[in-house]
């Protein structure tokens, strides 16, 4: 009888591997499903330990603002799954601005790619984002820069009202030093973690963790074309190009909000 019982117990775990897998993080970011272009940015990103952080789990319902052409969301779709989902907040459908109108054509066009992307929902990042109350987390990536002023205030609302009590807001963004003026931040790309924090408290949520994953000290945050003059931008192409790779990617605040 054992002896059937430790057969069958061994046919299950052989039966079952892709199941177990798509339910890991770690599996989700070694995933051959995403590109190799993105890989290559793991080591500036660390979306393990980031998403870890995040206190991100596979049964949630998660909002990804902003995703851009879903670097993130290549991790997030693999690894979140029934009752769990992602919603991605992309630029809005109806935009008139041509940046805006082809990055949302192009991220429907992936979503539409591969049926790994079945569990993803696009909605416009301006909307209300999701129903009151009813996701388990808000997660954005380098975007802060993008909304400073009334967008930023707005999204954030946005993002409170529709996370359930005790739910997480994760934000990464590119670190300002200390002091820096709201046109530096706006000219630079990088944010104050007091500012980012200021917005956040302003519209109900509580600060409960900041972790030095995604930091860089080589980051001396003086560049001739602010943060893009780093990878993966090098807005300057060939000028000191070896430099800009050398330093790598941003100086990045990685802080963890609630909605208590």
């Amino acid at each position: 009888m054992n002896k059937l019982l430790n057969f069958l117990t061994l046919v299950f775990l052989i039966s079952v591997p892709s199941y177990i897998s798509a339910h890991d993080l770690m599996a989700a970011v070694q995933s051959e499903d995403r590109s190799t272009k993105n890989i290559e940015r793991d080591q500036y990103r660390n979306p393990v330990e980031t998403l870890s952080f995040f206190e991100i789990k596979p049964n949630m319902k998660v909002i990804e603002l902003s995703p851009g052409g879903g670097w993130y969301t290549e991790i997030l779709a693999n690894y979140l799954h029934e009752p769990g989902m992602l919603i991605a907040a992309h630029f809005d459908k109806d935009s008139e601005i041509g940046y805006f109108k082809r990055g949302r054509a192009n991220f429907e066009k992936k979503i539409a790619s591969s049926p790994m992307y079945s569990n993803v929902e696009i909605v416009d990042l301006s909307s209300n984002l999701a129903e009151e109350s009813s996701v388990d987390a808000v997660i954005t990536f380098r975007n802060l820069h993008n909304w400073l002023g009334p967008q930023m205030d707005s999204i954030f609302a946005n993002s409170f009202k529709a996370l359930k009590t005790g739910g997480v807001f994760g934000v990464v963004e590119h670190r300002a030093n200390p002091g820096t003026s709201m046109d530096a931040m706006k000219k630079s790309g990088y944010v104050t973690e007091e500012h980012a924090i200021k917005v956040a408290k302003k519209h109900g949520f509580t600060l409960v963790a900041k972790s030095e994953i995604n930091a860089n000290s080589k980051d001396t945050k003086d560049h001739p074309k602010g943060v893009w003059t780093l990878p993966p931008n090098l807005r300057l192409k060939e000028v000191e190009k070896e430099r800009y790779i050398t330093i790598g990617e941003s100086d990045r605040m990685t802080l963890l909000f609630k909605k208590l």
